[in-house]
């Protein structure tokens, strides 16, 4: 259980490119804090430049919980995120500092908020079924139908992660309805109602087209830094292939079809643009239908009191070192 000084969980939500880890370092000069990492790239090693992670130094002067922690042949799940994430937040409870998770991985998120549901049981036939119409119509084609059935869950999903997207189908197909019902209807709370905690949760959302062109600038200098190398690391290595769930981050999947000569450099460049463009989107929306928020103004509009006074609870206390 929290100690005293654990009365309050905060979270920094936002999409790719808004500028929370920025502002996340900027409380963390203010505030008593440990970072923690939503981030669903972030948690791979040698995945550095196309996942925007802060460099060694920044990391080192500001410790990013949950990165760097699996290889990237490995796969994670939510629920194991759900467990890492309650023992590190117990950890800062624990050395009376404010547990700040900082990411946009909005699917640990609404975990983190309302816990895992019980899902119903699917029948062999089902997943038979669809797993052949996988591979016969192709894995756009089930999020299209992802998305009349169940916009809010194909918001959430993207189209070329077929384990999430096969399971959402399976549950409607099963059931008759859509899994974000299920999700709805979650028994158990989540981590901050477990640990009878204060959740505050502030969101960074920049106008969309700050966001666009932000993305496009952002992607030109992870190339320039590197990331065609960073990319020709991982394949040689022998053990990862373009599915995993690693190399289906966005940008490194283009890169590796760039590198296996499938698709030219600037085709490149404009998918890896678009896939980025399509996951702000997808966490726009997510943040759109997100109750409880409290939306915070970025770049030169920041009021960085007013957000430390929207998180700051009596026994949080002020940075001193």
């Amino acid at each position: 259980m929290p100690t005293a000084a654990g009365n309050t969980i905060a979270t920094l939500m936002g999409p790719t490119g808004s500028g929370k880890t920025e502002l996340a370092m900027r409380i963390a000069d203010a505030m008593a804090v440990d970072l923690i990492s939503v981030d669903s790239a972030m948690i791979y090693r040698g995945m550095d430049i196309g996942t925007a992670k802060p460099s060694a130094d920044l990391l080192q002067q500001y410790p990013h919980a949950l990165t760097n922690i699996l290889d990237p042949a490995e796969t994670y799940s939510v629920a194991q995120f759900l467990g890492d994430a309650r023992r590190v937040i117990e950890g800062a409870f624990e050395r009376g500092r404010l547990p700040l998770l900082v990411g946009g991985t909005m699917l640990y998120f609404n975990a983190l908020k309302y816990g895992l549901a019980d899902m119903p049981a699917v029948p062999e036939a089902v997943r038979l079924d669809l797993a052949a119409r996988a591979q016969r119509d192709g894995l756009a084609a089930l999020h299209e139908e992802l998305l009349r059935v169940d916009p809010i869950a194909a918001a959430g999903i993207h189209p070329n992660n077929p384990q999430r997207l096969l399971r959402a189908l399976e549950i409607f197909v099963a059931t008759g309805e859509p899994i974000s019902a299920h999700w709805a209807r979650q028994a158990r709370g989540g981590v901050a109602d477990a640990l009878n905690c204060r959740l505050v949760e502030l969101t960074i959302e920049p106008p969309r087209p700050v966001i666009h062109a932000r993305i496009a600038s952002r992607f030109a200098a992870m190339l320039d830094a590197g990331l065609l190398d960073e990319v020709r690391e991982l394949r040689h290595r022998g053990d990862l292939s373009i599915g995993l769930p690693s190399m289906r981050c966005v940008g490194y999947r283009q890169v590796w079809q760039h590198l296996d000569g499938a698709i030219d450099y600037d085709a490149m460049v404009a998918r890896a643009i678009a896939a980025t463009r399509q996951l702000a989107k997808r966490q726009y929306t997510w943040l759109r239908r997100w109750t409880g928020k409290l939306q915070v103004l970025a770049d030169e509009q920041l009021n960085l009191g007013a957000i430390l006074q929207s998180i700051q609870g009596a026994s949080i206390v002020p940075r001193t070192s």
